[in-house]
């Protein structure tokens, strides 16, 4: 569990990070839809952030699970945000990975699907 929260919380560092660098350094250098969609993938990534702290500290939830959803929260965020900060720090052409922020928002739709089902067998009693 604190390997998981370790992990989450630098991330929560990180999102503080790209959020000042957005705010300051590309404010000059990005047009203003491009610095929404910049400011998108913080956002998505801190609430996914605190949601994940959330879920790791609940005792809710089995170990297992703690992990699982860990995992394909950290995936979603790493393609969605991740592909959101390639084209806009890295430079990479939007039609080259396109299809990855999508996905990305797929990844974490599912999540919170399997957060949601997971919760409501515990109100069952299961």
């Amino acid at each position: 569990m604190y390997k998981n929260l370790t992990i989450i919380t630098l991330l929560g560092a990180l999102t503080i990070i790209l959020g000042a660098f957005g705010a300051h350094a590309l404010k000059e250098t990005l047009s203003p839809e491009a610095l929404q969609s910049f400011e998108t993938a913080v956002r998505y990534q801190m609430y996914h952030v605190l949601l994940l702290i959330m879920v790791n500290l609940t005792e809710h939830f089995s170990i297992a699970f703690k992990r699982k959803i860990t995992w394909v929260f950290l995936i979603g965020i790493l393609l969605f945000s991740g592909s959101i900060y390639a084209i806009y720090l890295g430079k990479i052409p939007v039609n080259y990975i396109w299809f990855v922020t999508p996905l990305g928002g797929l990844v974490l739709i599912i999540g919170w699907f399997l957060l949601s089902y997971q919760l409501f067998k515990r109100s069952r009693g299961k």
